[in-house]
């Protein structure tokens, strides 16, 4: 595997990153705290209490704009680039990024493997990417899949955010292998059979307590991304993909991937969005998952296979994500990308704007034809500017009982029928 390394005078290293041993845990992700922090970090994105969801949302915040052809600022690069731990791990935050990383730091699989595609980004952070995805081999579990802490068990989101990590640093999933199991193996055994009682095509999250696996919106979409190989930043597929679920003995990844967005398009088609439970409350929509269904659906099968719920969002996303910060307008220009729409006018809203006023200015926007390509001229510039250099929410809410929201925000973990 080949890590970038870029500095100022530019060159680009092959990075050989070995992996090892060990195992991880239980996931979903972080989406914005309700509560203002009264000292918002300097750099950091948004102005909510940052302990549960700092670095991911600084992570999908660097990414959404690298995405949009906007460089970001070289403080709000370094804010999370500071953030790693010395073993190369991510916590959600650390309010003292100088005090070493303990036993207590709560380090994750989840912000760890976000933050590796938004540093691979924005370029130029080639040693940090390379410490980071050391330590997530080393944490891949037997079944070669990862959960959102160290030492739990595999689940679909954690897996496929680290699948993101992977294939965005030009790591092929296949080859990152633990007792001979590979990623893709680990999300397979999340897949349900196409059978409206036995789950309809869909991804379960993890077996529930009884060892069964129950359909799950949240753990699907993820998994579509991930069983294809796509990170939180995906393309509309060339050609459309199959539009039914079709049951195999052994689906292979792509079948499985076609299989769960057969399942979104069924769940979808009732209100052009998917919902969301709280503690025995009524049905809400899930402006989170809608979007991340979205990039999934673009991702398998073309654009048009998004269009219903890409405008269900246009026509309502815009207050939920003023409200919940720069995680959720993120998620919607990740949207807006995989379907070809134009994120400065989604819906009517410029999302790049409305995401860049949540942080530090950025420092400019990238040439037309380089927005979107991690080349040594943009990182040089991006160097030049600063000697820091620039570069699909999980867990959080299961691990701290957070409700926060591609792995991204607001995700629900309610079983879907």
């Amino acid at each position: 595997m080949n890590v970038r390394r870029r500095s100022s005078a530019a060159a680009l290293a092959a990075i050989a990153v070995i992996g090892a041993a060990a195992a991880p845990a239980v996931a979903a992700d972080p989406s914005p705290s309700s509560s203002p922090s009264k000292t918002a970090p300097s750099g950091l994105y948004g102005t909510t209490d940052p302990q549960y969801d700092g670095v991911w949302r600084q992570s999908l915040a660097l990414l959404a704009q690298d995405t949009a052809g906007v460089i970001p600022s070289s403080t709000a690069v370094k804010w999370l680039t500071d953030q790693q731990c010395a073993n190369g791990a991510f916590a959600p935050f650390r309010a003292d990024p100088a005090a070493d990383c303990d036993g207590k730091t709560p380090i994750d699989t989840n912000n760890t493997a976000a933050a590796v595609q938004a540093l691979w980004a924005v370029g130029g952070h080639g040693d940090v990417v390379e410490s980071a995805l050391g330590w997530l081999k080393s944490v891949q579990n037997e079944d070669g899949g990862w959960g959102y802490s160290p030492g739990t068990p595999s689940d679909a989101n954690s897996t496929s955010v680290v699948v993101g990590a992977l294939t965005a640093t030009e790591t092929d999933p296949e080859k990152v292998v633990k007792d001979g199991k590979s990623p893709y193996d680990a999300l397979l055994t999340f897949a349900l059979p196409c059978a409206k009682d036995k789950g309809a095509g869909a991804f379960a999250f993890q077996p529930d307590k009884d060892g069964k696996l129950l359909p799950n919106a949240d753990a699907t979409a993820a998994s579509v991304l991930g069983a294809l190989g796509e990170g939180l930043v995906a393309e509309a597929a060339d050609k459309a993909g199959a539009a039914s679920c079709t049951d195999a003995d052994k689906p292979t990844r792509e079948g499985a991937a076609a299989n769960a967005a057969a399942y979104l398009t069924a769940t979808l088609a009732k209100d052009g969005h998917l919902v969301s439970a709280l503690g025995g409350s009524a049905d809400q929509p899930d402006y989170g998952n809608t979007a991340d269904a979205v990039v999934a659906l673009a991702a398998q099968g073309g654009a048009d296979k998004a269009a219903e719920p890409l405008a269900w969002l246009e026509k309502n996303a815009a207050k939920w994500a003023a409200q919940s910060g720069p995680a959720a307008y993120a998620q919607l220009i990740f949207a807006a990308h995989a379907t070809g729409t134009d994120p400065r006018d989604f819906g009517g809203t410029d999302l790049v704007e409305k995401l860049n006023a949540t942080g530090p200015a950025p420092q400019g926007v990238a040439a037309k034809d380089t927005a979107s390509a991690n080349t040594d001229e943009k990182s040089d510039e991006k160097d030049d500017d600063s000697p820091f250099g620039v570069w699909w929410f999980v867990g959080v809410c299961l691990v701290f009982g957070i409700g926060i929201g591609f792995l991204l925000s607001n995700r629900n973990k309610k079983q879907q029928p």
